[in-house]
């Protein structure tokens, strides 16, 4: 495999599970706010966005970067709440 897939932090992931996870993290009302487009502020749903979002690279783009920033957001408090709790059971 090319290592520029191993790079791709969106390997694997498909626009569909990308806008469920992002709609479960913020809720419709907040992703609009975030990334202002009619799919996500009126009636929003999954496939009204999918078809969208794969029809527009400008707002597809803008949706799989909030992801990726909401992952990697993720990924550090998970990893200082670990930290955390580590050095929590290191002191008893």
């Amino acid at each position: 495999m090319s290592g520029t897939q191993a790079d791709n932090p969106l390997h694997g992931i498909t626009l569909e599970m990308l806008l469920h996870e992002l709609v479960r993290c913020y809720g419709w009302d907040d992703l609009g706010r975030q990334i202002d487009i009619r799919c996500f502020t009126h009636e929003p749903s999954i496939a009204s966005s999918l078809k969208f979002l794969r029809r527009t690279p400008w707002a597809r783009q803008r949706v799989e970067l909030l992801y990726i920033s909401t992952m990697q957001r993720t990924t550090a408090r998970q990893k200082a709440d670990q930290d955390e709790s580590g050095a929590i059971q290191n002191d008893l």
